[in-house]
């Protein structure tokens, strides 16, 4: 990276511990698209950022664990939702930030990566979320590893909203337009059919 200011170290969290409901209950993270599993696109796109890329799962450690530095899942059964693996992610980073994106956004880019962690590094106290339009997506976000504690306290109030907590920690967002190609949410197998992606 060129950039006068490194940024600071990250750990990295795909998360594809989901139910995999609108999936009809398929492992979604290895489905396959444009030839191959979903979670190869991001783990190709990230690889390079971190030595400490984490993968939340729930199914397939082993098939998993070819993309990841460590895996996590669910400390409750019955798949309770995207911030249980968020809250596991944090547990385990190595690093002071945590950046954590969904295995269904396969044509992030680096550009896209480096505007989320260089906007957090400007911001280093609260997290981040992308925003497209008037859109939020919480789990296309940077967290610093210190609220962590936040995030616990939340999670055992009831909270299972990942965006609603950053919201409440002052939340900065990276703005993006409002139909991003980079943020399609190929979480349906339509999409996953249609879906030919980015032209180069």
């Amino acid at each position: 990276m060129t950039t006068n200011t490194p940024l600071p170290s990250c750990s990295i969290l795909l998360l594809a511990g989901g139910r995999g409901q609108r999936m009809g209950g398929q492992d979604k993270g290895l489905l396959e698209w444009q030839g191959e599993p979903l979670i190869a696109h991001l783990h190709r796109q990230t690889r390079a950022l971190s030595d400490d890329l984490i993968i939340s799962c729930n199914r397939n450690p082993e098939r998993y664990g070819l993309y990841a530095d460590q895996l996590v899942h669910d400390e409750e059964g019955d798949f309770p939702g995207p911030l249980a693996g968020i809250r596991a992610g944090l547990k385990v980073a190595r690093h002071p930030y945590l950046l954590v994106l969904p295995c269904d956004v396969p044509q992030i880019d680096s550009n896209l990566l480096d505007n989320m962690r260089e906007t957090a590094s400007r911001h280093p106290d609260v997290p981040l979320m992308v925003r497209h339009g008037e859109h939020w997506e919480p789990l296309l976000c940077v967290i610093p590893r210190a609220l962590a504690g936040a995030f616990e306290q939340a999670w055992n109030a009831g909270e299972r909203s990942p965006g609603r907590i950053m919201r409440n920690l002052h939340a900065v967002a990276l703005q993006c337009s409002a139909n991003d190609p980079r943020l399609a949410n190929l979480n349906t197998p339509e999409l996953l059919a249609q879906y030919k992606g980015v032209s180069d």
